[in-house]
């Protein structure tokens, strides 16, 4: 895990070198400025994760330079010093936007409480943020199938190693969902995780995205940085533009770059995720895409199933949003009864999981009564039912060996009528005629988790 990194200003050598000392000591990595001047540079070189500024400084003093900084939206937060300042002072500091203040000569234990209080803050923040922007992402994929289940167990163990990974699938699968799920089991979990759709940045404007920029002596911090410590989740990278292609490559080969329109060479401690919904060895070959950043890129590649390929989970995806609507934007609570399942259970969902989380807020929101009904679904589904040819003409395992068929229609059975009979085997035994020990031997070859329904 990579250590915080404190920037302490202060023009007392003793105080910058005692200060400097006791917090390596501590762990953490020390940046020490005598001065305004020296500061600006300091943090242009390094965004540091907090800063000690003393008030009193013989150039710029300390209350100038918080208000700089806050004018171009400083990321870290700030704990002022002084050892003569009066309460107007300390109070003008916080209410400015400083986490604290401390007063000198000060003290070992308020000092490194302080410190770890407003690191603990400033990631807590961080995770607000990116709570309030992803709200509608689950904590874990959601899905109990034997695919969601082994993409679990592989994201837990690579998380454990910071190889590059690169997740393959069709758009809305949840390529994201596993990313931060990757991000959530690693040792990076307490850093930032800073996704950016690269489709969605403009050409001329994704170097300084991504490196930063450097302009009239103010510092813009890019993606890079602002994920240092972290994991950085580029989507859909095959959008990504020829100029800046170069430029990522040349700064994960030296884990390191130069700021737009500076000179300054930036360490970074990033890992990589990366999603695609195309081939980018198809984009290779067509000259799109850079041979040696996707063999970068590609260390670990996993590749995630559509929905239609785990369909046993859409059950509980249903349940996930329909919660989730309720909880966060206060529709009203409306079930969907087993028919209505099954049904969806066999749709093709060629929009994967975002189409059916559109579908539930749809039906809560333009529905009424306690329970779905099968009509509005098809009626919301509209066009796509009828492609799709569910519920018309002969069903899809009609054109398989007698043997799969035979099982593919066992299955959906079996569970149609174990999440009708709510998990009970017993019950299940009894309605259909199947004694419970030849029932347990069918559920187990069917690979039916029925232990979990109860």
């Amino acid at each position: 895990m990579v250590k915080a990194n404190i920037l302490v200003v202060d023009d007392e050598p003793d105080i910058r070198q005692l200060l400097q000392e006791i917090l390596e000591d501590e762990g953490y990595q020390v940046a020490a400025a005598e001065n305004a001047s020296a500061a600006r540079k300091l943090r242009a070189e390094r965004m540091p994760d907090l800063i000690l500024l003393d008030i009193w400084m013989p150039d710029e003093d300390g209350i100038t330079l918080l208000k700089e900084w806050l004018r171009e939206d400083l990321l870290s937060p700030v704990i002022m010093m002084s050892g003569h300042a009066t309460v107007e002072t300390a109070v003008e500091a916080t209410r400015l936007g400083a986490y604290d203040f401390l007063e000198k000569p000060l003290s070992l234990a308020k000092l490194l409480v302080t410190v770890d209080r407003a690191l603990e803050n400033a990631r807590l923040k961080r995770e607000n943020i990116g709570l309030r922007r992803r709200v509608d992402i689950p904590i874990e994929p959601v899905g109990k199938s034997a695919a969601m289940e082994r993409l679990r167990d592989q994201i837990k163990r690579l998380a454990q190693h910071d190889a590059r990974v690169l997740f393959v699938g069709e758009p809305g699968s949840g390529k994201e969902i596993l990313a931060r799920y990757l991000h959530a089991n690693s040792a990076r979990r307490d850093g930032p995780f800073v996704d950016v759709g690269v489709g969605t940045i403009a050409p001329q404007f994704s170097a300084v995205e991504f490196f930063g920029r450097v302009e009239d002596g103010r510092t813009h911090y890019g993606l890079l940085e602002q994920a240092h410590g972290g994991t950085l989740f580029l989507d859909e990278v095959a959008d990504m533009e020829e100029e800046t292609q170069l430029r990522l490559l040349s700064a994960l080969e030296s884990s390191s770059f130069s700021r737009v329109g500076g000179s300054e060479l930036i360490s970074v401690d990033v890992r990589i995720a990366a999603s695609t919904r195309k081939s980018l060895e198809e984009e290779v070959r067509a000259g799109r895409f850079r041979r040696e950043l996707y063999y970068l890129l590609n260390v670990v590649t996993l590749k995630v199933p559509p929905l239609r390929e785990h369909s046993e989970d859409v059950p509980e995806l249903l349940r996930f949003y329909v919660d989730y609507f309720v909880s966060r934007e206060k529709l009203a609570f409306r079930k969907f009864p087993v028919p209505v399942q099954n049904f969806l259970r066999h749709y093709p969902w060629h929009g994967n999981i975002r189409e059916l989380k559109n579908l539930v807020q749809r039906l809560l929101i333009l529905g009424s009564g306690e329970e779905v009904e099968l009509d509005e679904v098809k009626a919301a589904l509209g066009e796509s039912v009828e492609e799709a040819g569910i519920g018309v003409g002969q069903p899809d395992f009609y054109d398989l060996p007698l043997k799969e068929a035979r099982e593919r229609f066992e299955k959906a059975y079996l569970e149609y009528h174990l999440e009708k009979y709510g998990g009970s085997v017993a019950r299940l035994s009894h309605a259909i005629g199947l004694e419970r020990t030849h029932l347990y031997r069918k559920l187990n070859s069917l690979g039916i988790k029925f232990r979990e329904r109860r």
